[in-house]
């Protein structure tokens, strides 16, 4: 009896700590947002009233829901780059089916509507991602742009109708006076949650997020559970769009895209690990709020509301660093083995200190007596096979394009002014192709691309305003802002620990805010008469960018296959744990390939103004799939190690082929989002087929 009293004690503290250990993440967003609307009350006029409850708890709901979702996806150890599109898609559903002559709207029939969009949209996803088991990154990517065509196809401009009964619902009251109706729709779907947690599906989410071999060597259905989280994911998604329609009370086509980086940024505040098997919606909610709370605490502070993403962006990366720092994170790591190098450099005992001399084994014969008869060199089919494989495919279907070009159109094949735009309009993601090749060859993804295209442009337009003689530095400057940027990139990956998905989203965030801030929503400046010139006028036949990219594409084919460079970059993809014991400089080499690939943005946004005429805002959105899209056309590997820059250029031709192709037919725009979306997913679909037979 004395035994068991003295050990529940013991064992309920136990628990207790445990508890509060694994549920840390939580608890410490909890705090914050408390710290915060203590700030709100204090930087206030007055006193926090039940109004500004109200106003703060439906501010916050959208996207709450939404990261909720998210956080079940990467909960399993995945991502969903899908979320912002399917709110977006939900939205123009409801804004163009309700009808303004109807006297009334049923909320749960148009909820049910909004959340089994969703849940399809999820499914798509999850037979991708869960049963032909392709990569989440580039299927959810894939279904953005293809769920943004049709978006576009339902209502291409803000337009359209929500019922008010939609918005008296979920913007009301539940108990008047004393319960905002947004918090208890939070509240339902948190309740949800811990049903569904209790759950074996809920044990067996958090071991395939874990580790999904094991999971599954312990019988667990890892395809089933996969599927069921994306589904639900959706359905999180749909709602969120279902809210938000009952505040915008009309439709826009683009109203769910600003919600991508608040929603990773939410999870990750909220505690949940990157990579799966920790955190839960709990402390996600607390994020998502902790990050409007912010937003409005900045407004009431009259800071610029272009600062909003610059927040978002720096709180996501300080709370990636932050959720990341233990004896084993990579940080730690890296400090220990700078210690250590200088422990070594003081010493005297680092290798470029020591006596350079030939250590190498040497090898009887090796020097001399007589050689063999020297090894017949093997066919040039047969040296390149690998690359001939899996590159040839693009260079195939180019030619149907091209052929589909003349029997449909006229004037392609014996056109020099065909040809000559087609190489025109492949030079933007030829150059891009380098730079996220380059970083999808290492296993990585760059998707800071489209701001690092925007900001180069503005800031190059508004330095040159029309002057040739400016580009003499406007140039230089646009391009160290580019190396600067391709080096936080890394340095936060390779010495922060930082995950490359997480890194380069915050960081196109950031350069969003900082492109709005130098701009002030309205770029001003122009291209100089010589680059534009470069990108429109003629050498004979040709435009003078053709020239350069025949250059270009010898120097980008020289640089991946016949330096150390390429080697190493080659080396790391297969596999960094061997890189390292081979010997490769594994940090410096990835600092070196998103420097890189922010250096070929760059010059993509300066090719856009001089072709253009002018920087204009969002100018690098459109290139953020095909940028990846050519390289997984081009036969690259998504998760790194193979493909070949001349295999990415052959993505690139047929891609913009068959854009031109399309152009010349009455398809809507929108088609081609989603055949960008369509053509992704089938190459990786086939070229994983062939891999694995």
């Amino acid at each position: 009896m004395s035994s068991a009293a003295v050990s529940s004690p013991v064992s309920a503290g136990f628990w207790l700590r445990r508890a509060l250990m694994r549920n840390r993440g939580a608890l410490i967003a909890a705090i914050v947002l408390a710290i915060l609307l203590f700030i709100v009350d204090w930087v206030s006029a007055g006193p926090l009233t039940y109004f500004d409850v109200s106003f703060l708890s439906s501010g916050g709901a959208t996207s709450a829901l939404a990261a909720i979702g998210q956080t079940i996806v990467i909960l399993s150890g995945g991502f969903d780059l899908s979320a912002g599109a399917v709110i977006s898609l939900v939205n123009v559903v409801l804004a163009s089916s309700m009808d303004p002559m109807a006297p009334g709207a049923s909320v749960m029939l148009w909820t049910t509507v909004g959340i089994g969009v969703g849940m399809a949209v999820g499914a798509f996803n999850g037979f991708f991602i869960a049963v032909l088991r392709m990569q989440p990154i580039v299927v959810t990517l894939s279904t953005m742009f293809i769920l943004q065509g049709v978006t576009l196809l339902v209502m291409d401009k803000p337009g359209g109708f929500v019922s008010p009964d939609l918005g008296t619902f979920y913007l009301g009251d539940a108990i008047t006076g004393w319960l905002p109706m947004p918090l208890v729709v939070i509240g339902v779907v948190l309740l949800a949650w811990f049903w569904l947690k209790r759950t074996r599906f809920g044990t067996a989410l958090y071991a395939v997020g874990s580790d999904t071999d094991s999971a599954a060597a312990v019988g667990i259905n890892v395809v089933l559970v996969r599927f069921a989280v994306y589904v639900i994911a959706g359905g999180c998604y749909g709602l969120a769009g279902v809210f938000i329609s009952a505040q915008t009370g009309s439709g826009d086509p683009l109203v769910g895209n600003p919600l991508l980086l608040s929603m990773f940024a939410a999870v990750v505040v909220g505690g949940t690990r990157l990579g799966g098997g920790q955190g839960g919606p709990v402390g996600t909610v607390f994020g998502a709020y902790i990050l409007m709370i912010v937003v409005n605490i900045l407004l009431v502070l009259n800071v610029s509301a272009y600062y909003s993403t610059i927040a978002e962006g720096t709180i996501l990366v300080l709370a990636a660093l932050a959720g990341s720092i233990s004896h084993a994170s990579v940080l730690a790591v890296q400090l220990r083995a700078a210690r250590a190098r200088l422990a070594a450099w003081r010493a005297g005992i680092l290798p470029s200190q020591l006596e350079r001399a030939d250590r190498r084994l040497k090898i009887a014969g090796s020097s001399h007596g007589p050689r063999g008869p020297a090894s017949p060199r093997p066919a040039f089919h047969l040296r390149n096979a690998e690359t001939l494989r899996y590159a040839l495919p693009a260079y195939v279907c180019l030619l149907v394009i091209i052929i589909v070009t003349q029997v449909w159109l006229g004037r392609a094949i014996l056109n020099p002014g065909y040809w000559n735009s087609l190489l025109v309009l492949s030079s933007f993601l030829a150059v891009l192709a380098l730079g996220q090749g380059t970083v999808i060859l290492t296993g990585g993804l760059d998707l800071s691309v489209p701001w690092t295209i925007g900001i180069s442009g503005i800031i190059l337009a508004g330095m040159v305003n029309g002057s040739d003689a400016a580009l003499v530095y406007a140039l230089p400057v646009v391009l160290l802002m580019a190396c600067a940027i391709g080096f936080a990139n890394g340095f936060g990956i390779v010495y922060l620990g930082i995950s490359p998905i997480v890194m380069t989203l915050a960081t196109n965030g950031i350069l969003q805010g900082f492109a709005l801030l130098y701009s002030q929503g309205t770029p001003a400046g122009f291209s100089s008469p010589l680059l534009r010139w470069f990108m429109t006028g003629k050498l004979g036949l040709l435009t003078p960018v053709v020239l350069l990219m025949v250059v270009f594409v010898v120097a980008a084919v020289l640089l991946l296959g016949r330096t150390p460079f390429g080697r190493r970059v080659y080396g790391i993809g297969n596999g960094l744990r061997a890189a390292r014991l081979s010997g490769i400089g594994v940090e410096r080499t990835l600092i070196l390939v998103y420097m890189l690939s922010a250096v070929c943005a760059a010059v993509v946004g300066i090719m856009l103004t001089g072709f253009s005429g002018q920087a204009s805002l969002g100018m690098g959105d459109d290139y953020l799939l095909p940028s990846i899209a050519v390289v997984v056309v081009g036969g690259a590997l998504i998760t790194g190690g193979r493909g070949h820059y001349l295999g990415m250029l052959g993505g690139v031709l047929l891609l913009t082929a068959l854009q031109m192709l399309l152009a010349g037919t009455t398809l809507p725009y929108a088609t081609r989002a989603i055949l960008y979306g369509l053509v992704v997913l089938g190459a990786v679909m086939a070229l994983r087929e062939r891999r694995l037979q």
